[in-house]
């Protein structure tokens, strides 16, 4: 029987964004494979987390194209967003924190792409005045992933609703924690 690479990975993302400390042994076992089998294909973790890096922004760039961030405004434009990034929440959940991605010269390219798209997203909103302008667009962008990686982990732990996933990071996000005027 053929492994199925993606699913292997994804096996791997969902184990390591609950336990990031995982083995390659727990790592097999979670993927349903024999340790050798994972080994043949990723020849230790560091192999295996630039694949999931390679895999999490293939996921990402499709997700950004799914969401239309160009059309209509960028409020429900973020919103689609959200919502399209919500079932690949787990992996970014677990990369965002993995150091190892964005230390020295080795950062991929495409962490940049998807940061350009994002900023670009909240720079509209502020020209459209439906974003704050005192945050920059590089804050926003940080702040979205932040958010969309706890929200993963507390639906993971079961703290959150998974079915509240979308309007908890979309609104926190948009509103604040300020208590709004009664």
């Amino acid at each position: 029987m053929a492994m199925d690479r993606d699913q292997v990975l994804r096996d791997a993302a969902a184990l390591l964004a609950r336990k990031s400390t995982a083995t390659m042994d727990e790592v097999a076992k979670a993927a349903g494979i024999g340790r050798a089998t994972l080994h043949r294909h990723f020849a230790g973790r560091d192999a295996l987390v630039r694949a999931l890096e390679e895999l999490g922004i293939r996921e990402f760039e499709q997700a950004f194209d799914r969401a239309r961030l160009d059309e209509g405004s960028a409020v429900d434009a973020l919103r689609r967003l959200v919502a399209e990034s919500e079932p690949n929440a787990q992996l970014l959940a677990f990369l965002v924190t993995e150091n190892q991605l964005f230390e020295g010269d080795q950062v991929n390219e495409g962490w940049a792409r998807l940061d350009a798209r994002v900023s670009a997203l909240f720079r509209r909103g502020q020209d459209e005045g439906d974003i704050r302008i005192d945050l920059s667009p590089a804050w926003l962008t940080e702040a979205l992933y932040g958010l969309v990686g706890a929200c993963a982990w507390s639906v993971m732990d079961g703290r959150v609703a998974a079915k509240d996933f979308q309007h908890m990071v979309t609104e926190l996000l948009l509103g604040g924690v300020r208590r709004s005027e009664r």
